[in-house]
């Protein structure tokens, strides 16, 4: 009766204090004053410090009453033993079997342990396991885990991330929260509240036998930012983060698993150095902490673990923490010091010191009683026992404890495994590897290097570093098994001469230390030998970076960090410039290479994949896209499309939306569906073809046509000009039915068409459709007779005028110049140079039908539904090739193009035209429509269908009939291609415009930059 009406009065002043207070972080800390009571002792080793009493965690929620009417009932619901039992995290062991899950129920029944930390598993019984233990406590579980690297630290087939000594090379900090917030998902998924995350320790002795590559190098400064990084990416999401191990245990010789490290430290070297990324963390409110089993003289001469001088008077009142405080795994040897104490007696000793939670304790009742005989006596406060208690429930609702999930495991690998979660590891291994050295400039490398040797030390053949670089260039391979097997070096060496590049690639090194390292004579003995028959000699480790110490003196030098698929696949592109080489040295390597240093190679090939937050843009608003999609493809605007976003030079959004078509069996739009391009052929083939033969000088814009076609002198378009042409005021019209000269009211004519090929009739215009080569020069006949528009502007100049035909003459005019058709140019010069493998005309030369997107159901000529075949009328006359349709593309490659047009010409290592030229045909604008040469832009008074009004003043594009568009924006940095087929099944179908559907989802794109 009591309780109930101490609740009942507690729960008025709650009320009260909400009410007459404003709702803030100081809001706990009131309460928390009402708590505290002012007990005095003075027995030794008790107590005696305020701190504790008058500072919560601020653990922030949405409803600040809401939580501290949850934490208050909980907490007047418990006797001294549940709350003595919220102290202790016990180890979960999936692996040991039934015997040990019901001696944990046990301790969760009877002693109320508030948390658990599991170890090795398969992830489907963590979840279980969670599920299982979660349903026998009135009083949730705060779960942990050692994910480190993610999940696959502790939980077997899962991701695992890069290890915090590659992260340590990288440049750009917002990556890691990327993974800080995936890991967080990840965890959250398996019900897991902390990750014991991230090793703040510098790790500025190499020697050291257990950090090493748990931490994030030895510049106390990028130590510091880095783990802000993960912490932010996991808290931000509601994951609990903890900085591991204060005070410091970089600079230690011995491994606190066996023995005591000593950090023989004075004040400058502890606060200049050691505790910076302490003072980072607590300064963006990490929320708990662990205190690592060392010994730290200046300070105290027991382990920090049980050092009132270190926890209370350093970490929390001079350093001001106010979080959680969680030892080291008590069952440590270091913790012990070789002094002849009991558990429980650790436990105590651990409690007093002012940790919060006793991990791993080797007998959980004994050290209960310790602490309950402790408060008995006097040494404890209860209010000591109150407040930390209500610490711990604080940090439980803030972590959504207060309502306990049930954790599915359907579909669980999956979500653990997901496209995202990979891209972004890609994307960390991408930026990590270092070029450390490379004297005689071998980088990147060429496919058309003419003998190239990769030799693989200490892997098995046919491995995947292999197979990627066989994506990039010819080589010859030799593999061993080992690194000492002089037949086999004998036998390299017998087909290395003078003209030989020589890549080593070196595995299998990734020990903790550089004590443990062992690269033998052997290795080094090779490389020597490899020099004096060739200069063209590059290694690239994928180990700990210590082990560079045995390369000082290779000419080339690459550090890929881990033996990892993506570091593979990343240290590829880096060899071949498919990326840049970005990443920087995380620590110094004896006297041959110092922690920061690191080439920059920025000669890039091809687009890289990247999150948003990377390149200043927010991931959050971007999800935005999918809903307007998906709500297009409910309403039938199209049956499905892609949608890519690249920013500075890096891809950060790249879906496949919907079906292929309507029908129920239609398979679902992916990476690998190409889309019919309709009018952005124009700017993808013919206008880049022009920028090239204006670059070159082959052309000039003022030129007359009739000087390129003479067959036009004495007709209507003798006077026309190739500007008035770009700018679409040449008096042209729009749109002339060619298609409808070539049939009559019962079929097609003869003379035109046949069910079948031959050499008669070798132009598919559709699926057992062909037309005679001669109708080429029909169709070209009818525009050289097409009349012209009788709108003109006050000056007698023709007024702006959307036209087709305009382009049908350039692609006449460069097939001239060049000698060769149109397809055949832009294959060699732009798509095969710039890797677009899906972009080109009739793809169903080189790709089968199933990937293309359908378009139109003909029913006005062809009679027929289209499959990759074009459906603009007049290009399918031409056989599939025509200057204003007939393009067919994937948004992945479409972009390459366009982000070489936004590089100002270059890319891969090709010049393809100058700066010069994409100024003047991007920014000449016509007076009268708005329109850039060849160029789509944003009408003056910003109202387009298919435009957002949000893009920058230069930028630049074109749309295209089929439900295509792509844009430039050089002020952003942009690159958006969206494709879809909103023509299938029917042409008439024009919701995309009369929705908006394109533009919203560029107003999505500009709304996500924030920088």
């Amino acid at each position: 009766m009591y309780r109930q009406f101490s609740l009942f009065f507690l729960t008025l002043i709650v009320l009260w204090l909400a009410f007459e207070m404003p709702v803030s972080g100081e809001f706990n800390n009131t309460l928390l004053h009402f708590f505290k009571t002012e007990k005095k002792v003075s027995k030794p080793h008790k107590i005696t410090h305020k701190h504790h009493q008058l500072n919560a965690p601020r653990f922030i929620s949405n409803s600040q009453l809401a939580e501290s009417l949850w934490v208050d009932s909980v907490f007047a619901s418990m006797d001294n033993d549940q709350k003595i039992g919220q102290f202790f995290m016990v180890a979960v062991n999936p692996t040991q079997g039934e015997a040990h899950f019901k001696k944990l129920e046990s301790l969760i029944q009877n002693n109320y342990i508030g948390g658990l930390i599991f170890f090795q598993g398969e992830s489907n019984t963590f979840a279980n396991l969670n599920n299982r233990f979660q349903s026998t406590t009135k009083i949730p579980l705060l779960v942990g885990v050692d994910g480190e690297w993610g999940l696959a630290m502790r939980v077997n087939a899962t991701m695992a991330f890069p290890k915090q000594i590659t992260l340590g090379a990288i440049q750009d900090n917002a990556l890691i929260y990327e993974m800080g917030t995936e890991i967080a998902r990840q965890c959250k998924r398996l019900g897991i509240h902390l990750n014991f995350a991230p090793v703040v320790d510098i790790n500025s002795n190499p020697l050291n036998p257990v950090i090493g590559f748990r931490s994030f190098g030895e510049i106390p400064e990028n130590v510091a930012a880095k783990s802000s990084a993960y912490m932010k990416g996991m808290q931000n999401n509601h994951l609990l983060a903890c900085a591991k191990h204060f005070p410091g245990h970089g600079d230690t010789h011995s491994d606190s698993h066996f023995t005591l490290p000593q950090v023989s430290y004075d004040f400058d070297q502890m606060h200049d150095v050691e505790l910076i990324p302490f003072k980072k963390l607590i300064s963006d409110s990490i929320k708990t902490m662990i205190v690592g089993h060392l010994q730290v003289p200046f300070y105290d001469w027991r382990p920090a673990t049980l050092s009132q001088s270190i926890i209370t008077n350093l970490l929390k009142k001079e350093m001001g923490f106010k979080g959680l405080v969680i030892t080291d795994a008590l069952n440590m040897k270091g913790v012990r010091n070789g002094k002849n104490v009991t558990s429980a007696d650790i436990d105590l000793q651990a409690f007093i010191a002012g940790n919060d939670i006793l991990l791993y304790s080797e007998n959980i009742p004994e050290g209960i009683n310790k602490i309950k005989e402790a408060v008995q006596e006097g040494i404890i406060p209860q209010t000591e026992i109150d407040n930390r208690v209500k610490k711990i429930l604080h940090a439980k609702y803030w972590v959504g404890l207060n309502q306990v999930k049930y954790i599915e495991t359907a579909n669980l690998y999956q979500e653990l495994h997901t496209k995202e979660a990979q891209q972004i590891k890609e994307t960390l291994f991408e930026n990590a590897i270092t070029l450390v050295k490379d004297t005689p400039k071998l980088l990147p490398l060429s496919k058309e290097n003419k003998k190239m040797i990769a030799v693989s030390l200490d892997i098995a053949s046919n491995n995947r570093f292999q197979q990627e670089l066989n994506k990039y260039g010819t080589f010859q391979h030799f593999t061993s098994a080992s690194k000492t097997d002089e037949s086999f070096y004998n036998e390299v060496m017998r087909n290395v001469d003078s003209s030989a590049t020589v890549l080593v690639n070196v595995h299998n090194v990734n020990k903790k230390s550089a004590s443990r390292l062992d690269l033998s004579f052997s290795v080094q003995n090779f490389i020597k030998r490899l020099e004096k028959k060739t200069p063209k000699v590059l290694v690239c480790v994928f180990g700990n970076p210590y082990s560079l110490k045995y390369f000082p003196e290779v000419p080339s030098l690459v550090c890929a960090y881990e033996d990892d698929d993506a570091a593979y696949s990343a240290a590829a592109k880096i060899l071949f410039g498919q990326i840049p080489a970005l990443g920087k040295l995380p620590v110094s390597i004896e006297n041959s290479y110092k922690a920061g240093e690191g080439i920059t190679l920025n000669k890039q090939i091809g687009l890289i994949k990247a999150t948003p937050e990377s390149v200043g843009m927010n991931k959050e608003v971007l999800a935005g896209i999918e809903p307007i999609v998906q709500n297009a493809i409910t309403q039938k605007v199209f049956p499905g499309c892609q949608v890519l976003v690249a920013r500075k030079g890096k891809i950060v959004y790249n879906k496949n939306f919907g079906t292929l078509g309507y029908e129920a069996n239609s398979p679902a739009v992916n990476d690998q569906t190409v889309y019919d391009l309709a009018s952005v052929t124009k700017v993808s083939a013919t206008l880049q073809t022009v920028m090239y033969l204006f670059d070159q000088k082959g052309l000039t814009l003022d030129d007359k046509i009739v000087r390129y076609l003479p067959e036009l002198k004495g007709t209507n378009k003798e006077n026309i000009t190739i500007r008035d042409i770009l700018w679409h005021q040449a008096g042209l019209v729009a749109y002339i039915p060619f298609w409808e000269k070539t049939r009559i009211p019962l079929g097609w004519k003869k003379e035109f068409y046949s069910n079948t090929q031959s050499a008669e009739y070798p132009l598919q215009v559709a699926d057992g459709m062909y037309a005679k080569a001669s109708i080429r020069d029909s169709v070209w006949k009818w525009v050289i007779k097409s009349p012209l528009i009788n709108k003109r502007e006050k000056d007698g100049s023709y007024s702006y005028v959307y036209s087709d035909l305009g382009l049908m003459i350039m692609q006449q005019i460069v097939e001239r110049i060049l000698g060769q058709s149109l397809d055949t140019f832009t294959s060699s010069y732009f798509y095969e140079p710039l890797g677009m493998k899906t972009t080109g005309f009739n793809p169903l030369r080189k790709m089968d039908k199933s990937i293309i997107a359908p378009t139109e159901d003909d029913r006005l000529f062809r009679d027929r539904a289209l499959q990759g075949t074009v459906q603009d009328q007049t290009a399918a006359m031409l056989g599939g090739v025509s200057g204003h349709a007939g393009l067919f593309s994937n948004a992945n490659d479409l972009a390459k193009l366009f982000q070489m047009n936004l590089q100002k010409g270059d890319m891969n290592q090709f010049n393809f035209f100058s700066e010069e030229t994409i100024k003047i045909f991007t920014n000449s604008i016509s007076s009268k429509s708005n329109r850039a040469l060849g160029w789509d832009r944003l009408p003056a008074d910003g109202d387009s269908n298919y435009i957002s009004d949000k893009v920058s003043s230069t930028s630049y594009g074109h749309s295209g009939y089929t439900g295509t568009l792509v844009w430039i924006d050089p002020q952003k940095e942009l690159v958006f291609v969206f494709l879809s087929n909103r023509v299938h099944p029917s042409a008439s179908n024009n919701k995309i415009n009369s929705l908006k559907i394109r533009r919203k989802v560029m107003d999505v794109v500009y709304q996500s930059i924030n920088q």
